[in-house]
């Protein structure tokens, strides 16, 4: 019975359950709640976000973090505008800012594996490195006025979808598709999840550990970077503080998902299941007038509630080691050494 039970009991199963309710809750307070239109304003507000948990549910499946994700999405968005200002051709800045990202990936993930620093720490200082790059390239200047043909492809959905899918959300579920392949059945995915059980056991099982966790920093850099851009044409302007505080989001996102915060656990069909309830609920709080300035404590909370929820098992554990267990009187008087007074 209990084989039988174990598909219902999956982490995933829940977060299926719970984008139903939430689906059924939403439309209940708003007929407006399941039209294409707020389908589509959805995908439009969370495209970005959302393909910027792939690489980082990659990474926190390996053992590591990365802080930096909304920095390097505010640093390409700096650098499109720049570029643009200066007349270069889109194509050119294009390929530059794949490269920046690729960079930026590269430095978080060489001071992790080749320094031994944790990556909380070096993406930490990544965060506002990047962010204070960003605010020197553009200081308080916005950039606007970008070419139609490009600020289309962020307001405008992908034909023959009904009006329902914007372009941000169409590449997340193909990137999805692509993470999800890597990541569950080819020998790279495997070696993620051994990282994660173990860096050690993975180094001696023959796992380029080194090599494997600069890749992922490399390419949470390249497609933190591709968010940027979309971010930018999405909203027809480039300032310095884009993308300002997201990395909240997407680390809420990947836990909510059942991600384990301590690395080994974690699959990209919960990522996208995690994603359908962060912006269901989001957006039905949105329609019932919800104070947005108060819609952090809800991302907080999600935060709190996954972390603890996924990973009791091993809090409880980790608990146990701290806490000297209670030794019995009795058998602590029957180890004491014999004194003087008492007979041999």
């Amino acid at each position: 019975m209990s084989d039988r039970l174990r598909p219902f009991l999956r982490w995933e199963t829940g977060l299926a359950v719970l984008v139903v309710i939430i689906g059924i809750a939403g439309a209940s307070v708003s007929s407006q709640f399941l039209t294409s239109n707020n389908i589509f304003n959805v995908g439009l507000s969370n495209g970005e976000v959302a393909i910027m948990t792939l690489p980082m549910t990659l990474i926190i499946i390996s053992g590591e973090i990365d802080l930096s994700v909304a920095s390097i999405l505010g640093l390409s968005s700096a650098l499109l505008g720049v570029l643009w200002a200066k007349h270069w051709p889109m194509l050119g800045i294009f390929v530059l800012i794949a490269v920046v990202g690729l960079a930026a990936g590269a430095v978080n993930g060489l001071l992790v594996t080749r320094l031994g620093l944790p990556s909380l720490a070096v993406t930490i200082g990544t965060l506002a490195l990047y962010r204070g790059i960003a605010t020197i390239l553009l200081g308080p200047t916005t950039v606007a006025n970008f070419p139609t043909t490009y600020t289309n492809l962020g307001v405008n959905a992908v034909p023959f979808t009904g009006n329902a899918i914007t372009y941000s959300a169409a590449l997340f579920i193909v990137l999805a598709v692509v993470f999800g392949v890597v990541l569950h059945a080819t020998p790279f995915g495997r070696s993620v999840f051994a990282m994660g059980a173990s860096a050690e056991a993975a180094r001696f099982a023959g796992v380029r550990v080194k090599r494997a966790k600069t890749i992922l920093f490399m390419v949470s850099g390249l497609v933190c970077a591709l968010a940027g851009v979309l971010w930018t044409f999405r909203l027809d302007t480039a300032v310095q503080n884009n993308g300002l505080g997201l990395e909240l989001d997407v680390i809420a996102i990947v836990l909510l998902a059942g991600v384990s915060i301590f690395g080994g656990k974690g699959s990209i069909i919960g990522v996208v299941l995690a994603v359908l309830v962060f912006a269901g609920l989001q957006n039905a709080l949105l329609l019932t007038n919800f104070n947005q300035e108060a819609a952090g404590i809800v991302t907080g909370a999600l935060l709190l509630l996954s972390v603890f929820a996924r990973n009791t098992p091993a809090l409880l554990s980790r608990l146990r080691q701290w806490i000297p267990a209670r030794r019995h009187p009795v058998a602590d008087a029957a180890q004491l050494p014999p004194t003087a007074s008492t007979p041999p």
